[in-house]
């Protein structure tokens, strides 16, 4: 256990490890449970003949959700580079000597933080063309994801920015660096080296969050397996197809974000300096709020 889960909560003792291995064991067993029940009434419904799934052994069906998945891919890379840009521009203005800047900046963040996706994205589509602002379909998904998830990208960069030693702005301007050139050459670098787990982390709730696109009819994967359905009355199969392409993709990013955790893991124990979202700053050295950025 490293010393950020020690200050969360206390290791465990024996009992606790076996009552935690009970429950485990139960918990698994519950779901095996419940997993052949479902499967029985699949089977009791005839959802499980092979003339059910064949249509998808087919290449025209499997063409049709690949370009539903690469809309996906396509409308959360967009989101996901804007959010960074606009995330990281917050972050700094939170950070910044500017009390109204850092004000707007705070206010931004903390309002669109707490407003749903999916009602940004009902003004996007209803609101905004009453007074002149009738965006495109693919830009009517992004530009309300693109609101939302800045906001917790800015949180990402402002927490990562803030848990860097102060020394390293310090040695920075004790060479003759500027504020600015100390931010650029030295804090971001090693703030987004020691973030890149959380951000890719984001980006699987991003991932899903392009499923909203059926709101705006833009042919993302879930759009395009309620129009596959509705045109082949196998409801189930879709939408278990669905969900594995969905289950395969996020778990691609999981599993990059654990390769990158473990390896900024074993450049901290070589001497690096871990930083993150959650870990928290030293209470003991003051805040590099307003020190850093302008």
């Amino acid at each position: 256990m490293n010393q950020t889960q020690q200050i969360l909560f206390d290791e465990p003792g024996p009992r606790a490890r076996r009552r935690i291995r009970i429950a485990t064991v139960i918990g698994a067993v519950a779901l095996v449970g419940a997993l052949v029940a479902a499967v029985q009434q699949f089977a009791s419904h005839g959802e499980l003949a092979w003339s059910r799934w064949e249509p998808f052994t087919t290449w025209p069906i499997w063409r049709y959700l690949l370009n539903g998945l690469w809309a996906t891919l396509k409308a959360a890379a967009a989101t996901a580079v804007l959010s960074g840009v606009f995330g990281l521009l917050l972050a700094l203005g939170r950070l910044s000597t500017n009390r109204l800047l850092r004000w707007l900046a705070g206010g931004y963040v903390e309002i669109f933080r707490t407003v749903p996706a999916l009602l940004l994205i009902y003004v996007t589509l209803f609101a905004l063309p009453a007074y002149g602002l009738n965006f495109p379909l693919f830009w009517k998904l992004v530009v309300p994801l693109v609101v939302s998830n800045s906001a917790a990208f800015a949180e990402i960069f402002r927490a990562g920015i803030q848990a860097l030693d102060r020394g390293q702005t310090e040695a920075g301007l004790a060479v003759g660096l500027r504020r600015g050139q100390v931010l650029r050459l030295v804090v971001l670098p090693q703030a987004l080296l020691q973030l890149a787990p959380s951000l890719v982390s984001q980006l699987v709730g991003l991932l899903k969050d392009t499923s909203l696109g059926f709101v705006v009819s833009y042919t993302e994967l879930l759009y395009s397996g309620q129009v596959l359905s509705t045109y082949t009355h196998l409801l189930i199969q879709t939408f278990l197809v669905v969900s594995l392409i969905y289950l395969a993709v996020n778990a691609s990013l999981s599993k990059f974000a654990r390769i990158l955790q473990a390896r900024n893991g074993r450049l901290t124990g070589r001497g690096g300096v871990p930083a993150g979202p959650d870990t928290p700053a030293d209470p003991a050295s003051p805040s590099p709020e307003g020190s850093i950025a302008r």
